[in-house]
């Protein structure tokens, strides 16, 4: 597992930041209180010496020594009390002065006990959903929102079967055994549904996941081929280098003696890598032997596992419901 190397050290460096700026604050704070009232200001300053004065106490022997450590922690009991006395009588909270930080459990660190602290992976989960390319398409599209009642009969059936498998992948999926799905039907079947689905899933699990359209990546690509990048970007890295790569709509691409070899090379790089991709398309199998090469189709039916789509198509039956 590996989340997306730019995003953790973005999410780690703003982790770090509110940590400080939380203890910054609350000593902004205590500067405020110490100004306004002088007691606090005494107290405070008394149970700072507290370390130091039990030092003192452990130095003069052993004997007494748990009463004498009972009286300490009984005498700041009582300044505690009083301090809290003042702030209520002043119009401030008991704990105005105290570190107030986002996530209690990881005091803002991100890490509990050497582990990952459940705030950290969310907000990482959260940049992996914006990096990814699916942070909207989640909101509608995932698992739990898929639904069956839009197909019949053996469409039905083939369906239940496909939602299974694609839950199965993302379920399974451990970014070291390769394993690659290859959504072939026509528009509103699904495709882009269940792919977003097990982006979503993937991501929550850690890995780095890519989502783009076909006619973006060989975009990407042809603009780094002819130099019209600026320095110091690259666009197509991720493209090669994530854990799982999720191409949409296939086909659909201007294709140009560019995009043939462009989509060679980006299959065949993957899957010497042993790096997981699924790729969607509205072509039928007839036409993509006829649009790519053998050399392109041969990897595309011979490394991927196919699910045909098949049905009405979903968006013009909930528009035709709403009418």
């Amino acid at each position: 597992m590996a989340y997306n190397a730019e995003n953790y050290k973005r999410i780690a460096a703003q982790f770090k930041d509110k940590n400080i700026r939380a203890q910054q604050a609350a000593e902004a704070r205590k500067a405020e209180l110490h100004e306004k009232f002088p007691q606090i200001a005494e107290i405070d300053r008394a149970l700072s010496t507290t370390g130091l004065r039990i030092m003192r106490e452990a130095l003069n022997g052993r004997e007494g020594l748990a009463d004498r450590i009972r009286r300490l922690e009984e005498g700041n009991t009582m300044l505690l009390e009083a301090r809290a006395e003042l702030l209520r009588a002043g119009g401030y909270p008991a704990d105005y002065s105290d570190v107030h930080y986002e996530c209690p459990d990881c005091m803002d660190t991100g890490f509990v006990n050497g582990k990952m602290c459940k705030c950290l992976r969310t907000a990482l989960n959260y940049a992996g959903y914006e990096s990814s390319g699916v942070l909207k398409l989640i909101e509608k599209q995932n698992f739990e929102t898929f639904e069956l009642k839009y197909y019949e009969g053996t469409e039905r059936l083939n369906m239940e079967r496909i939602l299974q498998r694609a839950k199965h992948y993302a379920a399974k999926f451990d970014g070291t055994s390769m394993k690659n799905l290859l959504f072939v039907g026509t528009t509103g079947l699904g495709k882009t549904h269940l792919s977003s689905a097990i982006a979503k899933v993937i991501i929550d699990k850690g890995y780095d996941v890519v989502y783009e359209s076909a006619q973006k990546i060989f975009s990407d690509f042809e603009a780094e081929r002819f130099g019209r990048v600026p320095a110091g970007e690259d666009r197509t890295r991720r493209y090669m280098e994530c854990e799982l790569l999720i191409i949409d709509d296939l086909g659909t691409e201007m294709q140009t003696q560019f995009t043939v070899p462009c989509l060679y090379n980006l299959i065949n790089s993957r899957l010497v890598a042993e790096k997981s991709m699924i790729i969607s398309t509205n072509v039928r199998k007839e036409e993509l032997l006829a649009k790519y090469t053998d050399r392109i189709t041969s990897r595309l039916f011979g490394e991927f596992e196919i699910f045909l789509f098949a049905g009405k198509d979903i968006r013009s039956q909930k528009l035709m419901k709403r009418r």
